[in-house]
Parts: structure tokens; sequence; C-alpha cells
């Protein structure tokens, strides 16, 4: 050992005062970081209040509308600095579409508070990181080799990095947010057949099964019990089932609450529905990990030709190396 050290210049008191070290630090952080983590599930089911309360208000605006159209109760307008700079810059105009809105909806993020939100750190994103490039580039000589036009491209191109960085954030967030729900859907399919079968309503059972099914995807408890209000309020349930694919924006949500709406128009059992929807999510869910399984060979090739095979080599050859070292 001490011969091993002494080929690659190390101390041993060194090495292992490291090492020591290192684990001393994953044991704290194994600890501590469980009892640092918050409790997600009361903090999203909090706004989901919030947003049936608003719903609540929108309906009751909308089934108060007079003769002239106008809304009985009082509409809020956004205040506040980042609406000011919203408002004046047009961005909603100049960088919202169908496809940010619908993204943003995938994501979890469903107010305007959100949307205003949004194109606020696009543009200041890439305004700070523009100046930030300019004062190291422009300022403080980086780069200094380079034509004048390189260095103007190299903070245009940081700006740019600024601007798509929320999309990315955004674009990271839904997909996360949509595996999580996809994951936890046959499950809530099967309580959600239990409830029903049991003699519930379609909405006590979307109630009760966003209670239950809270612990495996937080995301998925939050649609549900959107969908629960929705079903309160709506005039049809139709809509409210509409609103969850348009949020989730996943085939085996659109098959299932397609199956419902056919059920409930042409009187069909909901139990039969419900059975043969959370059997066909359970198979795609299997072969989802039937395909993941089948893809870790190939992608387990690279890392273990990097990092396994160069210390298979140096175990192999460690031993004639130092005998050699030895004899010379």
């Amino acid at each position: 050992m001490q011969g091993v050290f002494a080929i690659f210049g190390i101390e041993p008191e060194v090495f292992f005062s490291v090492v020591l070290s290192l684990a001393v630090f994953a044991s704290v952080l194994a600890v501590v970081l469980p009892q640092l983590e918050r409790n997600r599930l009361q903090s999203r089911m909090k706004s989901v209040a919030i947003e049936r309360d608003e719903m609540r208000a929108r309906e009751r605006a909308r089934l108060g509308r007079d003769k002239g159209g106008k809304p009985s109760l009082r509409q809020v307008e956004e205040r506040g600095f980042v609406s000011r700079v919203v408002t004046s810059l047009n961005l909603r105009k100049a960088l919202v579409d169908d496809a940010t809105i619908a993204k943003l909806r995938v994501a979890g993020f469903r107010s305007q508070r959100h949307l205003t939100l949004f194109l606020f750190l696009r543009i200041a994103l890439a305004l700070a990181l523009f100046a930030f490039a300019a004062l190291y580039v422009l300022g403080l000589g980086l780069l200094a080799e380079q034509p004048l036009m390189m260095r103007i491209v190299a903070c245009v191109g940081a700006a740019y990095i600024g601007f798509v960085l929320p999309v990315m954030y955004l674009r990271n967030a839904a997909t996360k947010r949509q595996a999580s729900i996809q994951r936890a859907w046959p499950d809530a399919l099967d309580l959600l057949l239990i409830c029903v079968e049991s003699g519930k309503s379609i909405e006590a059972s979307f109630r009760k099964v966003a209670e239950e099914i809270g612990i495996q995807s937080i995301a998925l408890a939050e649609e549900l019990m959107l969908t629960c209000a929705e079903l309160s309020y709506l005039p049809e349930r139709r809509t409210a089932y509409d609103n969850l694919i348009l949020r989730t924006d996943l085939e085996g949500v659109r098959a299932t609450m397609t199956a419902l709406t056919q059920a409930e128009r042409y009187g069909t059992p909901i139990g039969s529905a419900l059975r043969t929807m959370a059997q066909e999510n359970r198979d795609l869910r299997m072969n989802a990990a039937e395909k993941k399984a089948a893809a870790l060979p190939p992608k387990l090739t690279v890392p273990m030709i990097v990092f396994f095979l160069p210390v298979l080599m140096a175990i192999i050859l460690a031993p004639a190396a130092i005998s050699m070292i030895d004899a010379m």
C-alpha cells in the first residue's frame, strides 16, 4: 500500500483524511436533508383551494351577467412592478401563443400571475446576463484578443441564454410533472373504480382519490382536486374532463376521460369503463418500464468503458508495476 501511495505521490494521512471527511459529509446530508424537506402536498393543496375560490367567483360572475354583458362581480386586475413591465413592453402579444399557455398549464402554472412572471423572467434574465457578459467582456477585458464583433456576439449569446432559460425550466418542469402523473395514474384509476363501485358519486370519488393519491403523486392529487371543483361548478362534466386533458396532455388521461364522457352519454356502467382503462394504463406503464429496461445495456456501455475499465486495468496491472519498480 505504501508503494502505491509513493507511485502517485500522495501522503496516506491526507488521502484517508479526505475520504473520512467526504464520508462524514455524506452521512450528515443523508440525515439532515429529509428533515429539511417541506410538505409540498399541503402547499399545493392550498394553491388548489385558492384556484377553486377563483373558479367559483368566475362562475358566479358568468351567471350574474346583466343584459349588457358586463359581469356583476368586479374583476381584479394584476398590479405590481412585474405586471407593469410586461404590460408596457407588450410582451403578451409578442411572446405568448397557444403553445406557451399549454406548456405553462401542463407544468402546473395556470394563473395569469404565472404567465406574467414567466414573461418578465425571460426579459429580466436576458438583460441581466447581457449586462454581466458586457461587464466582463467589454469592461474587464475578457476575450481582449478577439475582434470587437466577436465580443459583441458573445454578449448577445449570453443574453439569448438568459432568454431561453425560463423556457428550458418550463419544459423540464412539465416533463417531470407528466412523468409523476403517468406513474400514479393506473393506481388512481383503481382507487376511482373502488369508490364508484362502492356507491359514491363521481365527484366524491374524485375527491377521495385526490386525498389518497397525494402520497404517491402530488401533481395528480392537485389535478384531481381541480377536476372535482370543476365538476361541482361547471355546467357540463365534459368541460371538466376536457380541462383535465389539457392540463395533463397525456394519452392515458385522454382515453380515460373520453371513456367517462361516452359512458355518461350512452348510459353504460362507469365501473366497466374504469376497469378497462385501469388495465390498459397498467399495461402501458409496464411497457414503458420494459422499454427502459431494454435500453439500459446500451446506455451502460460508455460508462463502463470510461469508469470501470480503467479501474479494472489498474487493479490488474498495479501489482506487476509495483514488482517492476521494486526490481529496478
